[in-house]
Order: structure tokens, then C-alpha cells, then sequence
């Protein structure tokens, strides 16, 4: 039978006086929480400030010999570093592993408030033994069954999913109105528990998590990793009560009814598959290290796995609880809406002192009809909600709301003390930024400005930045200067970066320590594992791949794809794709010295053979899509501008001849024509005359084809605004054109003339419109007037038809 369909209403917000429920009374009080024995155990739900208010009762009362934690076993010598006073939460353990299958990383976060850390800090204070005792997260990861080489998520040890989303769960939140489990905690243990004696809290919190644990059958909790995990941390416990005669444990509410009964759990783990085996397999290297964290990193709302949401605004009830605030819910709240208020008021947001009164009298009228001692952080929201938007909630109106949630989630940063943990990748990062003199110490913003081609050091400055940036992208902005990826403001010499360094900067260097222990290595194996998601004949992408190895400094890398780039080419079929390759490549060529290429041999050819395979591609442009014009102009105006260099490596007569068979191509668009004959008469292969003919032929065509005229100007204009500047001929076509266009027919194609005549510069616009004026025998003066409005017209040609008749009776005419 269903254990949810006994839930009836009592004491403990939904359980009945079931059998399961007597029975899991027994086990409380002889097995879990008895301070006459060996070992007490304390479930707690992460991150949970009313959880280490008891907490601290606990220890005061059952005095262990030794605290035994949830937490990874490899973070069992950095237990000195997280208790260190210089040490300040938010903090984190994070831990990273390669084997065979890839790499991957998790944390361990802990807060001001955590029950973990409180039971460390208590530890230490007391000078009693704490430990973790969980497994590394590489026994558990729920990845292996399909293990990512290009992923790297972000992971915590302490998912609470399960408990947070059993059927019983849910069903509780229906039963008392909560919108969430995290309301429903609150309702019960946030603000119910501190009422509550310590046994009777501790009670509550083991039945509630236990009958979660019962909605998922043996082989889901296998599955999920907590059975293996419960065996080990089942061993470590058996292991300390031979040691040790007062035993504290202090795990997830979850795991605690599987900790209690290992006899059982001894014999679900038997037959566990490879998957599960905690042995090592094959070369794992794995790393912990201590460090920062952030409370909006910390705040499940943003993805974060496990523990409570609103990080700052729990963080402010532990200290009313440590300065034994009797009301510090009441308190709470009402700081908050003090602050929220100043926030909006800077913001010129137009809310009053009544508001304010307002809200906080909702808050204590919430409390009330929802059951609660104190109102909330759910009562604190619906009551801004309620006296802050003015009108309908849309995003025009929702700052206070936004305003709220920065409010509630906090914005710390936390430190970790100095520590003999080095941490390889930052230190390095450290070096260099010390070598070239970079501020680091300080948190402020700086401004460095480079001559990247008269100083040697400059360019060494500029490689840092690229490489850092790559990375950790929050460190440093680029602000003028060349962009190298983009193509623009290529003939600046100068870059100007403006960087700054914090705590989150260190968090992010650690992170990528997964793929080494310098900036340099680091970059060069997060770049071979992005690249191994280019498909092989994709050229250009690994061309941009090479170009930015080059800016940070990794020549060594860039060789190395050098033959990869070289091999893509040969497989590269698409025109645009190997011309973004030439421009890249060319470009890296140009700029050889600057980039470390002086001497290289092979660059030239490399180019060289770009050239000729996207000139050996020109024959598909007659099968295009017009969406890939543009990029596809750009490239025949590369291809034209190379054969017309005087580099020997360009000079022969394929692109022309490709040229002269496209213009051949009675399939070829309209807008690609215009590009072609434009560049072929500049190139002396065709006269000037045929550019005015072929656009005669549009002119004067079919229907369709005088539809496309303006393609096909723009084609020309793009490669030779001449031919229509100081050509009379193309200028009396284009005239005679919209002379004889039907209004419709005229409005439909203004878009695409306005757009063609967007290549003139404004002074050529103006040589243009005295060209017209000429004509049409008109001062060009007279055709900036405005035109007269035709229904203005018309209404002046009734009245004088109507004088007219007038006058004609009257004989006046």
C-alpha cells in the first residue's frame, strides 16, 4: 500500500499514527538521536541556519569525542584551512578528476551558517577531531554512463533533488498550501523549529526526510549513488566508534535512516555493477582545493543544487540567532524592507513610507493566516509584491521585485586563508601578472595601454590578456585597439585593456585548473577540446582557432594546426568557408612579425593554397542562397584584390577565367553579376560599356528582370561606384527606369535602390542628385523641396474647378 495514502493531519504537519510512522519513532529514540549513546546522529538539510542553531546544542549537551561530516574524504586536510579565522565564508572545496573517460569537477560549498561548517568552527573551538567521511565525488558521478569530453558542469556533492521532489513531498505541499519545498521548510523549520525543543526539531526533520526516501524503490537510490555512498560512510562510522566513545554524525536528513540501518544497506550494495565499484580504475588523477565562493553562486535559485535559496537573507536570521534575537524573522524583514526602500528611492522609483508601513503590516498578517510564528522570506515577497507594484506585474514594473532579489540573494565573497595548497594555475597567473606589473592586489579597475609594434613587452602584455581573457573572460576587456577575430579597426596599433582583479577571478582560475597547471597549458588543452567539436573540413573555423592561439602567445599550439588547417582546406568544399580561411590566413601572414611568424616558411603556401581552392570554388555561386551574398561579395573582392597584387604567388589567370565563365552563367544572381562584371572591368577584362549594357538588360527586360535592376546595382556600386558617378549612360537607364515604373511597381523597389545608393559617401550622394537636376533641367536645389501632399492636390484642383465655373456664370471669365 502507498505509504502517502496514510498521511493523515497531526502534530508534525501531515503523519498519521501509522504503523511505519511508530516504527520510525522507535528508531529515533533508541538508534538515532539518544545522547546516552555510542553514536548520535544529526540530520540536517544543507545550508540550513535553523539546523545549525540546534546544531550547537547538540555538541553543547552530547559533548562528542569526534564530529563526523558529510563531505568528500579528500578535503579531510584542508579542514585546518576552512576553520582558519582568516578564513570567511562563503567558501568552497573543489574538486576536480581526469580518468579515462574525461575530466570533471565538483563543489563543496559552505556558508557562514552551514551545519557543516558550524560543526567544523565548533570542532575547532572545542578542540575535538572533525572529519568528512563521504566519498569523492568520482565514485558517484552521475556522468560515467556517459561520460562528456567537451563538458564541464558545475556540480554539487550536496544535490538535495531527491529529497525536494518526492511524491510525499509534493503531496505535502498541497495538503498545507506551500508553493515549494523550500516555503514548506520554512513554514516548518525555519521558523516552526526554533520554537521547538531540540529532540522534537531533530525528530521532525528525520521523519520528514525518511518518508521521502521511502517514495523511491532500492534500485532508484542505487542508481542515484546515495546506497553506495551511505556503505562508505557507514565503514568510516564503524570504524570511529572503535576509536572513539561519543560519536557525533552530521549527514543529509536523507541519508540518516540509510546511515542508522547499514545492516541493511550492506546487503542492497551487494552485486553492485562496475559503475558503483569505489576501487580505482585505470590513472585517475584528482585534486581538492580550498576556495572562494559567492552567496549568488551558493543560491539555489541560480542552478545551484542543494540547500536553501536566498543565501543573505538566511545569513541575516543566523546572526539575530547568535545574538539570541527572539523575534528574528520580525527584525529581519523589517531590515530588509528598510534597505529595499533606500535601493528604490536611488532609483527614483515612486514608493512611500505608507508603502513601506503597508508591507511590513502584511507580513505579520500572512504570517498569521498561514499558520506561522513569524512571517518569512515568501511573506517579505507576496508583500512587496502587494504594496511596492503599482498596477499589473510586467517588466516595466517589477524593480522592486528585481530590487528584492539581489536583496535576498547577496552579493559577498567570500576569502580563504593563506594556505600551503597552492594552487598551480593561479600561482602562475600571479607570476605573470607580477612580471609585467600588472595591479592584482587591489580590486579597482585598471587601464593599460599597449604599442603592440614598438615594444617587444607590449605584445608579451597583450598575449597575457588574450589568454587570460580566454579563460576567464571577467578579468580583462579589450576597450580599443585591433580585434583580430572580427576584422575591425585592424590599422590601429594601439590596444587599451581595462582589467581588475577580485576573488571570483581566483575561482575561475581554479577551475581551469582541470586543464593545467600554467595559463599556457591551460589554454592549449581548452582549445584542443573545443576543437575537437570542428567537424574536419570546417577551415575556417580552425583557421580563427590558429589566429587565436597566435594572440596569446601559443605558437607552438598554432603549429600544431597548422596541418590541420592545411588538411581542411583539401576537404573544404564551401566557397565562403574557405574564403573566411584565406582572410584569416592572410591576414596572419600580413601580420607575421607581430604574431611571432617571422621566419616561417610554410605560411605563404598555406595562404597560397587557401587562394586556389576557393578560386577553384567560384563555379557554385550560380547555385546559391541569396541570404550568403554578402559573405560571398566580400570573398570575390579578397579573390580580386590578391590577383591583383604583385605577389607572385597570385599571378595567374585562374580567377579570371572563372570570372569571365561566371559572367558566362545565364543562372548567375542578379546582385553576384553586378559584383563580377564590376571587378572583371577593373581588372581590364571587360569594358566599362558592358556594365552599362548588362544593366540595360535588366531595365528593359521581362517584369522579373526589371525587379532585380537594383540588385544589380548594388552588386556594381559595391566594387565600382564610378561607373555611375562620371557614367551618363548607366545614369539615364536608372532615370528612364523610374520614369516608366507604375506606382506600385516603384514602391516595391525603392528598399533595394535606397539600399544600393547606401555605398556613396554623402558628398557623392550630392554629386549624384546635381547629375539629376542637370537632367531634368532643375536647380538641384529645387528637388530637396518637399513634395506636396496628392490629396492636398487634389482638393486645390476641385476648388479651382469650382471658381471657375463660378466665374463663368458671372461671366466674370
Amino acid at each position: 500500500m502507498d505509504r502517502l495514502d496514510q498521511v493523515e493531519t497531526t502534530d508534525v504537519a501531515g503523519l498519521s499514527d501509522v504503523t511505519d510512522f511508530n516504527q520510525l519513532q522507535s528508531l529515533f529514540y533508541t538508534s538515532v538521536y539518544n545522547l546516552n549513546n555510542r553514536t548520535v546522529y544529526f540530520p540536517i538539510r544543507h545550508h540550513s541556519p535553523a539546523c545549525s542553531h540546534h546544531l550547537l546544542h547538540v555538541i553543547g549537551d552530547y559533548k562528542p569525542d569526534i564530529i563526523l561530516i558529510e563531505g568528500p574524504e579528500s578535503g579531510n586536510p584542508l579542514i585546518p584551512v576552512l576553520t582558519d579565522e582568516a578564513t570567511l565564508p562563503p567558501v568552497s572545496l573543489y574538486y576536480t578528476y581526469e580518468d579515462e573517460y574525461g575530466r570533471e569537477a565538483c563543489y563543496y560549498p559552505m556558508l557562514r551558517y552551514s551545519p557543516e561548517y558550524v560543526a567544523l568552527k565548533q570542532a575547532h573551538r572545542l578542540g575535538i577531531p572533525a572529519q568528512f567521511i563521504d566519498l569523492d565525488y568520482r565514485h558517484v558521478s552521475r556522468n560515467t554512463e556517459s561520460p562528456s569530453q567537451t563538458e564541464q558542469k558545475e556540480i554539487s556533492v550536496q544535490d538535495e533533488t531527491l529529497l525536494a521532489s518526492s511524491e510525499f513531498i509534493n503531496r505535502l505541499c498541497e495538503k498545507t498550501n506551500c508553493r515549494s519545498f523550500d516555503e514548506l521548510w520554512e513554514k516548518v523549520f525555519e521558523i516552526g523549529g526554533l520554537q521547538k525543543p531540540t529532540s522534537a526539531f531533530v525528530q521532525d526533520v528525520f521523519t520528514y526526510c525518511t518518508l521521502s526516501r521511502m517514495c523511491y524503490t532500492p534500485e532508484r537510490l542505487m542508481t542515484s549513488g546515495d546506497l553506495v555512498r551511505e556503505a562508505h560512510m557507514a565503514k568510516r562510522i564503524k570504524e570511529a566508534e572503535e576509536q572513539y566513545q561519543r560519536v557525533l554524525v552530521i549527514t543529509g536528513g536523507f541519508h540518516t535512516f540509510g546511515l542508522v540501518n547499514s545492516t541493511v544497506q550492506e546487503k542492497e550494495t551487494k552485486g553492485n555493477s562496475t559503475r558503483h565499484d569505489i576501487s580505482d580504475s585505470g590513472n585517475v588523477q584528482e585534486q581538492v582545493y580550498p576556495m572562494v565562493y559567492t552567496f549568488a553562486e551558493a543560491d539555489r535559485l541560480n542552478g545551484y543544487a542543494s540547500g536553501m535559496p536566498y543565501v543573505y537573507f538566511y545569513d541575516q536570521i543566523w546572526d539575530q540567532l547568535l545574538h539570541t534575537s527572539r523575534s528574528p524573522y520580525r527584525v529581519t524583514t523589517l531590515n530588509v524592507l528598510s534597505r529595499l526602500m533606500r535601493k528604490l528611492r536611488e532609483r527614483e522609483e515612486h514608493v512611500s513610507t505608507s508603502d513601506a508601513i503597508e508591507a511590513y503590516s502584511m507580513i505579520q498578517g500572512l504570517a498569521e493566516l498561514r499558520g506561522k510564528q513569524e512571517g518569512g522570506v515568501y511573506e517579505l515577497m507576496d508583500a512587496a509584491l502587494s504594496s511596492f507594484v503599482k498596477g499589473e506585474l510586467t517588466l516595466a514594473t517589477d524593480k522592486p521585485l528585481q530590487e528584492l532579489q539581489l536583496l535576498l540573494t547577496g552579493d559577498a565573497i567570500g576569502s580563504v586563508a593563506p594556505n600551503a595548497f597552492h594552487i598551480p594555475i593561479v600561482e602562475d597567473f600571479k607570476a605573470r601578472c607580477t612580471e609585467f606589473k600588472l595591479q592584482i592586489r587591489t580590486t579597482g579597475q585598471h587601464k593599460k595601454v599597449l604599442d603592440l609594434y614598438a615594444k617587444p613587452e607590449h605584445r608579451l602584455i597583450s598575449q597575457l590578456f588574450q589568454c587570460i581573457s580566454y579563460l576567464v573572460p571577467e578579468f580583462a576587456k579589450r576597450q580599443a585597439g585591433p580585434d583580430w577575430i572580427a576584422q575591425r579597426d585592424m590599422n590601429l596599433v594601439r590596444e587599451t585593456w581595462e582589467y581588475m582583479y577580485s576573488s571570483r577571478i581566483e575561482a575561475r582560475l581554479i577551475e581551469n585548473s582541470l586543464y593545467g597547471g600554467t595559463l599556457a597549458t591551460a589554454a592549449t588543452r581548452k582549445m584542443e577540446e573545443q576543437m575537437r567539436d570542428i567537424p574536419d573540413h570546417h577551415s575556417g573555423e580552425l583557421a580563427q582557432k590558429m589566429l587565436q592561439a597566435l594572440l596569446m602567445g601559443l605558437q607552438e599550439t598554432a603549429m600544431q594546426l597548422y596541418t590541420k588547417v592545411r588538411d581542411a582546406l583539401r576537404r573544404d568544399g564551401h566557397f565562403l568557408s574557405l574564403c573566411n580561411s584565406l582572410t584569416i590566413l592572410n591576414r596572419i601572414h600580413q601580420h607575421r612579425r607581430l604574431l611571432g611568424l617571422s621566419d616561417d616558411p610554410h605560411l605563404s603556401e598555406l595562404v597560397s593554397e587557401a587562394y586556389r581552392n576557393a578560386v577553384d570554388k567560384l563555379q557554385q555561386l550560380s547555385r546559391t542562397n541569396a541570404d550568403e551574398h554578402e559573405g560571398i561579395i566580400q570573398g570575390i573582392k579578397l579573390l580580386a584584390m590578391l590577383a591583383e597584387s604583385a605577389e607572385e604567388q597570385f599571378q595567374d589567370t585562374a580567377f579570371r577565367n572563372h570570372l569571365h565563365e561566371l559572367l558566362s552563367d545565364s543562372k548567375l544572381p542578379a546582385q553576384l553579376e553586378g559584383v563580377c562584371i564590376a571587378i572583371a572591368s577593373g581588372l581590364g577584362d571587360r569594358s566599362r560599356e558592358e556594365i552599362v549594357e548588362r544593366a540595360r538588360g535588366y531595365i528593359r527586360g521581362t517584369p522579373e528582370q526589371t525587379r532585380q535592376t537594383a540588385l544589380f546595382l548594388q552588386g556594381v556600386f559595391t566594387v565600382a561606384r564610378d561607373a555611375f558617378l562620371y557614367e551618363d549612360q548607366l545614369l539615364q537607364e536608372l532615370n528612364g527606369l523610374i520614369e516608366q515604373l507604375s506606382y506600385d511597381d516603384f514602391i516595391a523597389m525603392i528598399p533595394e535602390l535606397r539600399l544600393a545608393f547606401t555605398y556613396f559617401t554623402p558628398m557623392e550622394t550630392n554629386l549624384i542628385a546635381e547629375r539629376v537636376a542637370n537632367l531634368h533641367q532643375v536647380r538641384s536645389d529645387e528637388m530637396l523641396m518637399p513634395v506636396l501632399d496628392e490629396q492636398l492636390l487634389i482638393r486645390y484642383r476641385t476648388q479651382d474647378e469650382a471658381l471657375r465655373k463660378e466665374f463663368a456664370a458671372w461671366k466674370l471669365i
